[in-house]
């Protein structure tokens, strides 16, 4: 089979940073979907490990894990999935990648793919899709318990990303609160306002002023989906007394002890925990993603598909990668087809 990966991790513009492959089709195990993969979109995680994480005792490491396909072949304990079956996930951290013409997946991480939406889109979704709900229905509990005296307003740090995204859209159509989200370009803030934002503050200018100017009060909710490091301290300020705090990024290091005068909660969201642990609840990730291609079918969430490249070819996403790691990218980048 087709597939794109590389032996040694390191910069993408490096001659063998990503490589044209032919693999060997993989067999499925008891609970695996075999799924051939029809369109693929690239994350941050994709550039990072690309980066840094070397083969785990093969030849090649293929990364990816954003993918939209047809079940193929199913292991023998598979019960909710057949072949022919339209599929979309995020995979696993500790399993081989999806840019493979086929790619094997634990069936409890899987969704059913949207029947409104074309491959690309709705191969853009499952990554942000899983971190944003995570972090907020299971992480901020938006819908959980009040803070007290606090604005019912979540501010999104990074509106217009891949993560950023989806989870204004969430908040819209499943919670009351007011979603402020940040944005620093006119056609990102534009991204953000068509996708339900009601507020947008610029990230590229301190925060807490500009989110105590717009009259709402302290936001009950913060979630920082980059650059957290760089916002910190206009958290710090900005949030209420026990609010609480989510981000999704890697800061070098994270001082929260300015969290504690106010009480204020942090909880990090990796959506690769429940899959990489095992955890009691990994089907959870396939119920959600079900419930999201719900929304999406019913007109209530839409794809945050922005750019489809081109062929999943190492060319094509030589590009991707670039794009993503020059911090410009807005919405979703995929590839669709070998």
């Amino acid at each position: 089979m087709k597939a794109v990966g590389y032996s040694v991790p390191g910069r993408i513009d490096r001659p063998d940073s990503l490589v044209d492959l032919d693999l060997p089709v993989p067999t499925a195990g008891p609970r695996d979907l075999l799924v051939q993969v029809k369109a693929i979109s690239v994350n941050p995680v994709d550039t990072k490990v690309r980066a840094n994480a070397k083969p785990d005792g093969e030849a090649w490491k293929v990364p990816g894990w954003d993918a939209a396909g047809i079940v193929a072949a199913t292991g023998a304990e598979v019960t909710g999935f057949e072949p022919g079956d339209e599929v979309f996930y995020a995979g696993s951290l500790t399993r081989p990648g999806s840019y493979a013409e086929f790619h094997l997946v634990d069936e409890r991480i899987v969704g059913r793919k949207p029947a409104t939406l074309g491959w690309a889109q709705a191969a853009a979704l499952p990554l942000t899709a899983i971190t944003a709900w995570e972090a907020l229905f299971d992480r901020l509990d938006v819908k959980g318990r009040a803070v007290p005296g606090a604005a019912p307003a979540i501010l999104v740090v990074g509106g217009a990303g891949g993560v950023g995204s989806i989870a204004i859209q969430l908040a819209r159509t499943l919670t009351d609160l007011t979603v402020i989200a940040t944005a620093s370009r006119p056609e990102t803030a534009a991204w953000a306002t068509d996708l339900g934002a009601h507020m947008i503050v610029n990230h590229a200018k301190p925060l807490a002023p500009q989110v105590a100017a717009l009259g709402l009060g302290a936001p009950a909710f913060v979630f920082s989906t980059t650059n957290t490091i760089r916002h910190l301290a206009d958290i710090v300020e900005m949030i209420a007394p026990q609010g609480r705090f989510a981000l999704i990024d890697d800061p070098p290091s994270l001082d929260i002890m300015p969290f504690k005068r106010k009480s204020v909660s942090v909880h990090w969201e990796f959506m690769f925990t429940r899959s990489m642990f095992g955890t009691p609840d990994l089907a959870e990730q396939g119920r959600l993603l079900n419930e999201v291609s719900r929304l999406v079918d019913a007109g209530a969430l839409r794809t945050t598909l922005a750019e489809t490249l081109g062929p999943i070819d190492a060319a094509t996403l030589k590009r991707a990668h670039a794009l993503i790691e020059s911090g410009r990218a807005r919405g979703k980048i995929a590839l669709e087809g070998f």
